[in-house]
């Protein structure tokens, strides 16, 4: 698979190189290595080597997740949940090209857990995106929890709208109705009605 034509892996290789490199400009020859033309077990390695730093791990995964590995797996959920968002965004863009059964189950679990639901926007786009079976059910559980007065994660709500609108599931349409009265939401809980 050509990876230089990926735009979200040119744009975690630049994002990484920024991250790493020395006061000089230079970033380690791992990392030139890591994001040229090496094979599934040398990925491998790389990702399950001890004492490798994150952003190999990272480039790793990222791309046994884009080949289809399922061993990258564990590593992409855990690359979710992380509170570094640009991390969060590439991790759910290789779990989408790895279509690992697995992936909707846990991005329902990391959407729908309360202790880190600031970190939850990624999870939410991604159910939105797979369209899986699980992905209705949790944006409502998340979405209901976000319309309780005073709630700052507002932005994990609108997701959950938008995100409700787009699969078109009627199971929604009481949580959306209920999102109608709050101004960050109401817009875009109108359109979601009107999909539905």
């Amino acid at each position: 698979m050509n990876f230089a034509a990926d735009p979200e892996f040119c744009s975690m290789i630049d994002r990484l190189r920024e991250e790493i490199e020395n006061a000089g400009g230079e970033v380690p020859a791992a990392f030139e290595q890591l994001a040229g033309p090496l094979g599934a077990e040398e990925l491998h390695t790389a990702l399950t080597a001890p004492g490798q730093p994150l952003w190999a791990r990272e480039i790793a995964a990222f791309r046994l997740g884009l080949a289809g590995d399922p061993r990258a797996f564990e590593a992409l959920v855990l690359l979710l949940n992380h509170r570094d968002p640009e991390r969060c965004v590439s991790a759910a863009h290789a779990l989408t090209r790895l279509g690992d059964p697995r992936t909707a189950r846990a991005a329902a679990a990391l959407a729908t857990n309360e202790l880190r639901v600031a970190y939850a926007l990624l999870p939410v786009r991604l159910l939105a995106a797979l369209r899986a079976p699980e992905s209705a059910p949790a944006l409502v559980t998340v979405l209901e929890r976000r319309l309780v007065p005073g709630d700052p994660h507002w932005r994990v709500a609108l997701a959950c709208v938008e995100g409700l609108g787009a699969l078109g599931d009627p199971v929604a349409r009481e949580v959306l109705t209920a999102a109608l009265p709050h101004p960050r939401l109401a817009e875009a809980a109108r359109e979601a009605l009107r999909r539905l």
